[in-house]
């Protein structure tokens, strides 16, 4: 009782107190309440109580279908059937509602179910006893078919905590009883006030239909009755919720195909089409509407391949689903879009012309088709085009309508695509190149008509990448307008998008860019939104016209150097500014040896300068200036040394740089955001010049190893990690990577000596370990044999269950990286070291790797996890089966059953014994890893059985 009361304070300051904090605090308590054994209990007591108000026959409604789906375990067996029976009392008890109520209650039931196999249920079944029962008690009949509702959708539930075996086992028990309560919900139909209930039941049973006849779903009871609710208004939610599962049950592959399901898709589609004049009738409600359309929508996707045949009445489907296309509202409008992509590989595609045997016939069958619906996506192209444009109202809309108006767009832009697919991208760009210049007199400069523009300009980047580089009729009339058009912000970001869209296009026609250019431009001087895309074509047309534009370097540096400087009112921000760089590094990369070193020293300059004033100035301003004053300018060096594809020339850049470099290592290491940035440019200066740069990267890993004992920088490891790829290889450097590696390597495993540790510097073990795995491949010579290889590998067992994602991949990376070379030809002469380090550490390693199976890691983890240990059985093969032997045998029965450990046995055995069977590997350990974290009590008895995390060795000195 004193629980009880608890819980109803509890519950009364959750929903009634004025404070926060205390609210807050009972909510946590309320929370751990649900997880104790006397949850059980107490939730029982309030419900049955019939003095409990709503708040607590919710909150204990809840907690008991909580705890029957997740913790039945914690009860003794003996249980099951007075749970059973306080369950069934409390669903005639609430037959008549609470709603929220009666479905917790129905879904407890059904988890039951679930976990109990029908003879301990009983009348062989749950289906079976809720006959005797509806028969028994026809009062109650609200309840049972609540109960027959949720019993399919638990069937599927990964919520409820039974073994993936009893799942299966229930879903053929339900599947076998179909008929039968199929015939149970065909007697309720008869009653008015049920109905909606019976259909919402037959809707969940349909997913489980897979066995029944479509000649016998024809005739049913409750489809004819489904059907014939799509003309009540009552009733059109349900019966559409019915129809659209009937739909996807005959275009499932589980109820052999269109083919089989004929005589039932007669009988659906053309009560389906009587909906038509509903669908354009004003008076209908918007929900009515969106229902509607989706069950022309789901039709349209199910029979596509019925409907691509172009016959007569696939073609009445098609144009009813213009009719939805053509709506207004985008939510009713994009349900169709689907249908057009998949309508569209349909008839693109040769696999659907297999059967027409040679190619002549199916290339004209191909072409009949097409020709057949190019009058439907010719119609949906210029409903696109109204479809993509700005409403009158647009400068009122809320910045999140706008982010659906412009979401709504990309949608849009990819049926185009799929139009463009089927008509080809001349036609496309016909039917937009006419909507354009019918719209272009309504939009000089002092009109104010732009709208319909915007949309015909937006529509031709959809197609961009398909019009020919030699179209030469309608792109010029085009671009010779654009300079034209006011400079409306929308209008104009459109534009500069355009341009840079045709880019590759404008390459043919040089005579217009000076003037494009010009409009970039101006779009970089406009808005931030028009700057962004200018900067972008910028980019693009540099990359693509770089011959026709690199004899007006000098104009276009001008462009760039005002840009920098923000002396010319331009709102570029900094990630923009970056595309202007990326755009000139495209044409230096073009240029001869010496003019390009001159080029990339006047890009370099706006960067430079603020750098050398700053590491020349006395005092400490360099150590006082705030981060981001130098990463911006260490950043725009970095994306120079990425894009100019001269290797010599950046060699020679960043060696001439490196006194600047070498001034912020020595006086910033401590801060790791420039740091980062330093290392960051260091890293695609090294991808760029490669060995070109060898004069520099002495003095550079000089830094590294100097202080990164210092400073702990991550950055350090990733930078080193870039120099092992290019030089790893190189004899020459052996002797100074040797040392470089091993006091990297012996400094981070003195940090990471602790899962705690890991934790806190998850950057430090993801950069320790991604540079391990490159020491293998670049420099096994080196790595495997050193000093520092053992305590790596036991390094990486403390730190293997950490949670962090990357840091957890690259650790387990490495491990499988190692086993891997050991198991490899080029690995023989390895061997002996890797097993002198690996064999004494088997049987710790192979219990961690089962534990981070069974829940010391997350399920996404699991595929990473599961190669590392198929990779230590194709190297270890009978000594991984009797360490994981022993590992399992700690696991008590009552959280893992004998069956189940030999299976995963038998299936490491075999792994071992095919040496690349990862697919049974797989699917075992996922089955496995599902039993062992089915609830919080199993996964806390596995994970103490296994104590991955006391699982470390003393260390091993370097």
């Amino acid at each position: 009782m004193e629980l009880q009361n608890a819980v109803k304070e509890a519950l009364n300051a959750l929903y009634h107190h004025p404070d926060d904090s205390v609210r807050i605090r009972a909510d946590r308590w309320l929370q751990d309440f649900q997880r104790t054994i006397d949850a059980w209990q107490v939730a029982d007591n309030l419900l049955h109580d019939p003095s409990s108000n709503m708040e607590s026959l919710i909150f204990c409604s809840q907690t008991l279908r909580s705890k029957v789906q997740r913790d039945f375990e914690e009860l003794p067996s003996e249980a099951f059937r007075l749970l059973q029976e306080s369950l069934y009392k409390l669903l005639k008890k609430f037959s008549k509602g609470p709603p929220k109520v009666r479905t917790q209650i129905s879904i407890a039931i059904s988890a039951l179910a679930v976990h109990v196999s029908k003879e301990d249920w009983g009348n062989n079944g749950i289906i079976n006893w809720i006959k005797q029962e509806m028969n028994t008690f026809p009062e109650h009949i609200a309840s049972f078919l609540e109960l027959l509702t949720v019993l399919p959708q638990e069937a599927f539930s990964h919520k409820i905590a039974a073994r993936p075996e009893r799942r299966r086992q229930f879903e053929k028990e339900l599947i076998s009883s179909v008929e039968i309560a199929l015939n149970l919900l065909a007697a309720c139909v008869r009653f008015e006030e049920l109905k909606e209930q019976v259909l919402e039941a037959f809707g969940s049973w349909l997913r489980l239909s897979k066995g029944i006849p479509a000649s016998t779903l024809a005739s049913h009871p409750l489809v004819h009755e489904a059907l014939h609710a799509l003309k009540s208004e009552q009733l059109l939610e349900p019966a559409v919720n019915v129809v659209s599962e009937l739909i996807h049950f005959t275009a499932s592959r589980n109820t052999g195909g269109l083919s089989a399901q004929i005589p039932l898709i007669h009988v659906l589609v053309p009560h389906v089409m009587d909906l038509m004049e509903q669908l354009r009738d004003t008076s209908k409600g918007d929900e009515d509407i969106k229902a509607i359309a989706r069950l022309f929508a789901d039709m349209g996707d199910s029979y596509v391949e019925l409907i691509a045949t172009g016959s007569n009445e696939s073609m009445l489907i098609v144009r009813a689903l213009l009719e939805v296309a053509s709506h207004q509202e985008y939510d009713i409008s994009s349900m169709t879009y689907n249908f057009w992509h998949h309508l569209q590989v349909n008839l693109t595609k040769s696999d659907s012309y297999s059967s027409f045997g040679s190619e002549a016939l199916a290339e004209a069958e191909k072409n009949r088709r097409i020709q057949a619906f190019c009058p439907a996506f010719e119609h949906l192209v210029s409903l696109i085009i109204s479809r993509v444009q700005y409403p009158e109202n647009h400068q009122e809309l809320s910045k999140e309508d706008l982010k659906d108006f412009k979401h709504s767009r990309y949608a849009a832009s990819d049926v185009l695509t799929d139009a463009t697919a089927v008509l080809g991208a001349e036609a496309v760009l016909k039917i937009v190149f006419l909507k354009f210049m019918q719209a272009v007199p309504s939009c000089r400069k002092n009109v104010c008509e732009w709208q319909p523009v915007e949309a015909s300009l937006y529509c031709m980047q959809a197609v961009a990448k398909s019009v020919p580089v030699l179209e030469g009729e309608m792109m010029p009339q085009v671009f010779s307008i654009l300079p034209e058009l006011p400079h409306q912000p929308q209008l104009l970001q459109t534009v500069c998008s355009t341009i840079g869209a045709y880019s590759k296009w404008l390459n043919a026609l040089p005579s217009v860019l000076p003037s494009l250019v010009d409009i970039l431009t101006r779009g970089m001087s406009s808005s931030e939104e028009s700057a962004a895309s200018a900067s972008v074509a910028f980019k693009y047309i540099c990359e693509d016209c770089r011959g026709q534009l690199s004899g007006s370097l000098d104009g276009l540096f001008h462009i760039y150097h005002i840009a920098i400087s923000g002396e010319g009112g331009f709102k570029l921000s900094t990630d923009d500014s970056m595309q202007l760089v990326i755009a000139l590094s495209a044409l230096i990369s073009v240029l001869p040896t010496e003019h390009a070193k001159k080029a990339v020293e006047l890009l370099c300059l706006p960067a430079v300068a603020p750098l050398e004033k700053v590491t020349h100035e006395a005092g400490g301003s360099l150590e006082q200036i705030l981060a981001r004053h130098l990463t911006v300018h260490i950043d725009r060096l970095a994306c120079i040394f990425r894009n100019v594809n001269l290797p010599e020339v950046v060699a020679d850049t960043i060696h001439r740089l490196w006194p600047i470099f070498k001034a912020i290592f020595d006086r910033r290491a401590w801060d790791m955001r420039t740091m980062e940035s330093l290392c960051r440019a260091c890293k695609y200066a090294l991808r760029t010049s490669g060995r070109y740069m060898v004069v520099t990267i002495g003095a550079m890993l000089e830094e590294v190893q100097v202080l990164y004992p210092q400073h702990n920088q991550p950055c350090f490891l990733y930078l080193s990690s870039e120099v092992i790829k290019i030089f790893g290889s190189d004899p020459s450097c052996a002797s100074y990577l040797r040392s470089l590696i091993e006091a990297l390597f012996g400094h981070t495993t003195k940090i990471l000596t602790s899962i705690q540790e890991f934790t806190a510097r998850p950057d430090l073990a993801d950069d320790c370990y991604l540079l391990a795995s490159r020491c293998i491949r670049y420099c096994p010579d080196l790595f495997v044999p050193s000093s520092i290889f053992a305590s790596l590998i036991e390094c990486s067992m403390v730190g293997a269950t950490i949670q962090h994602r990357d840091a957890c991949k690259s650790i387990l990376t490495f491990l499988s990286d190692v086993f891997d070379l050991a198991n490899s030809p080029a690995g023989v002469k390895y061997r002996p070291i890797i097993d002198s380090v690996v064999l004494s550490r088997g049987a710790t390693l192979t219990r961690i790797l089962i534990a981070s199976m069974a829940g010391a890691l997350p399920p996404s983890r699991l595929e990473e996890v599961t190669y590392v240990l198929l990779a230590l059985t194709r190297a270890y093969g009978a000594k991984v089966l009797g360490w994981a032997k022993e590992s399992v045998a700690l696991i008590p029965a009552a959280a893992l059953t004998e069956a189940e450990c030999s299976r995963f046995l038998e299936t490491l055995s075999e792994a071992a014994a095919a040496g690349s069977n990862i697919a049974a590997l797989t699917e075992t350990l996922e089955e496995l890893s599902e039993v062992c974290r089915r609830n919080r009590m199993v996964q806390e008895i596995i994970q103490g059985a296994l104590r991955p995390l006391d699982l470390t060795f003393a260390a091993v000195s370097s």
